[in-house]
This record gives structure tokens, C-alpha cells and sequence, in this order.
């Protein structure tokens, strides 16, 4: 495990664990000006983030949801404070803290740790994707109609364009679930689902995960199969991947 690795678990640990100070409690909520919802727990854990990186790595570049930062730069620090904020405020623990450090443009190491669920799935490029300290791997399964798919809202299916493809998805798989924003990643990267497919992300929604889905055997693209990061994302084991792009063609 590098240096950096360890300071984004150990980052990315203690910010998390500050939001459940926060969670259940009737926290305050705000709209953004793009009407998603912030909290005191959003901002006081990616400040908690932003020092510990100016402590440890001081000039660096980072890019934050709540802060903003440096959109240019090839190398930085992306976080996302609390990803699945709705969920925070709704009292459902499938909520995350997201920390990755970018390199050239592309993802080299992410954490993605549950505060509510004590739990952490982490990754480095070309040493393999872990969960709570122990190897993980997509699942091995080929066939969709005895797969398990999640996805973001139904809403951001229809408003962006992709309930048609995302219907001849649901009547074929065995099952589909709203195990949105990280968790749903996550499931993928650690063989408990075999997709996620999120119509709408920004930044600092996938650059941690990116690493942790493609270090653990699968992948991670847009809907047309490109493997850098952009404004959607679908996550797979692999096997599938093709077949699910296919159905928003």
C-alpha cells in the first residue's frame, strides 16, 4: 500500500465518521443552485478532507463537491463528502465518502468508505481492489436474466433519456434495484450485484469508484462504452457490459 493510499483510507475514515454526528438527527438541509441537497456534514467532513491534504500534501490540487477547486488539472485530489446525500438525509446508511487522487487524468487510487455501515472498498491502480481489508472481484455470472442490476432514480432514467433502454433491462434481469449513487458501485465491485447504471454523475461521483470497479475485474464507462469519465456511468463485472450498452443504442 503507497503513502497516499494509506493517508485517503485514513482521510477518508475520519471524515466519514464525523457525518454520523449529523446522521439521524433532523439535520438541516439546503438546496444548491442545482436544487441537490447539502448539510452541515457535507461541508464539515470535505473540510476535514481538504486540511488533512494541505497537512500531508501541501500545494497539491484538489477538487470537491461542496468547494469546488480545480476542474483543469491532471493531477489532483477529488472529493465528495458525502456521496448519496439524499439518502444521508432520509436516514439510510447507504451513504459514502468518496476520496481519489487523480494522475495525468486518470484515477490511481480511490476509497469509498460507509460511515453508517463501518464498512470500506478501496483500490490502487494495478494492485487490486479490496473491501474492508480483504481482496474483492466482480461477479463471475454471464447470463442477465439471473443477474442483479441497480441504477439511479427512476426520475434520472426519464430525464435523461434512458428509461426506454433501462425497461428492456428491467424485463430481462432478475432483478433491479434503486441502490443508488457509491453503494450501487460498490455492490459491483464486490460481486453482489453484476451492474450500476447512473444516468447522471459529476467528478467527483466516479472518479474513486472508476479504479475500485476496473481493480476488482470489471468495468466502468459511459453508455457508449468509453472508459473515461464523464457525465454518466455504467458499472459492470464485464461480462455483461456489451449486452447493457446494446440496450441504450
Amino acid at each position: 500500500m503507497s503513502p497516499r493510499l494509506a493517508f485517503a483510507l485514513d482521510a477518508a475514515y475520519v471524515a466519514g465518521r464525523s457525518t454520523l454526528a449529523h446522521f439521524n438527527t433532523g439535520v438541516h438541509v439546503e438546496d444548491k443552485a442545482d436544487a441537490s441537497p447539502v448539510t452541515i456534514a457535507d461541508r464539515e467532513a470535505e473540510r476535514l478532507i481538504r486540511c488533512a491534504i494541505q497537512r500531508s500534501f501541501p500545494g497539491e490540487s484538489i477538487l470537491g463537491e461542496e468547494e469546488g477547486g480545480d476542474l483543469l488539472s491532471t493531477d489532483r485530489w477529488v472529493v465528495d463528502p458525502i456521496d448519496g446525500t439524499k439518502s444521508f438525509v432520509c436516514g439510510v446508511p447507504l451513504y459514502a465518502t468518496l476520496l481519489s487522487y487523480e494522475q495525468d487524468g486518470e484515477p490511481i487510487l480511490g476509497v469509498c468508505y460507509f460511515p453508517a455501515l463501518d464498512e470500506v472498498v478501496y483500490a490502487e491502480r494495478g494492485t487490486g481492489a479490496f473491501w474492508n481489508g480483504r481482496p474483492c472481484r466482480v461477479s463471475s455470472k454471464n447470463d442477465l436474466s439471473v443477474s442483479y442490476v441497480s441504477s439511479g432514480s427512476a426520475g434520472s432514467m426519464m430525464g435523461f433519456g434512458r428509461w426506454e433502454g433501462f425497461s428492456s433491462i428491467v424485463k430481462t434481469a432478475k432483478a433491479t434495484r434503486t441502490w443508488s449513487d457509491a453503494y450501487g458501485h460498490a455492490l459491483v465491485a464486490t460481486g453482489r450485484i453484476e451492474a450500476m447504471i447512473d444516468p447522471i454523475v459529476k467528478p467527483w461521483d466516479t472518479s474513486a469508484l472508476a479504479v475500485i470497479v476496473r481493480e476488482a475485474g470489471g468495468r466502468l464507462t459511459d453508455f457508449v462504452g468509453n472508459d473515461k469519465l464523464s457525465a454518466e456511468a455504467i458499472s459492470s463485472n464485464g461480462k455483461l457490459h456489451d449486452e447493457i450498452l446494446r440496450a441504450f443504442l
